[in-house]
């Protein structure tokens, strides 16, 4: 589940079934999955077996609340000579989930916004 790419292709699998337990765990990842193309991708599903259903629309919010907190936590953690490299590794190993989150919200973006963030954290 801490693996935003492997819901993905699950949800792809649970769309070749045509059954109701299938059905409802597409409308709990489309409704309730914390990463958006993760819920877009249960929605196609959805569609696909004819269920009405209406696209999901991306959360003006933050996915995960405190998070500038939670960096900040890491960064202090580290040597103040660290690298991004380092506070990357440490936030994927700390936090795999938020890691994967903000990876499958961001995109190709990610390292370019975790970087950003990451030069922004005052300690």
């Amino acid at each position: 589940m801490a693996d935003w790419r492997t819901r993905v292709k699950a949800i792809e699998e649970l769309g070749a079934l045509d059954h109701p337990h299938a059905v409802d765990v597409l409308m709990h990842r489309m409704q309730q999955d914390p990463v958006y193309r993760v819920q877009v991708a249960a929605y196609e599903q959805l569609k696909g077996l004819g269920e009405e259903v209406h696209k999901p629309k991306p959360s003006p919010e933050e996915p995960v609340k405190g998070v500038t907190k939670m960096l900040v936590r890491i960064k202090k953690s580290l040597p103040k000579d660290h690298t991004y490299e380092q506070f990357k590794d440490k936030l994927n190993k700390m936090r795999a989930d938020v890691y994967d989150i903000y990876e499958g919200e961001k995109g190709d973006g990610f390292d370019a916004w975790l970087e950003a963030k990451w030069s922004d954290l005052r300690i």
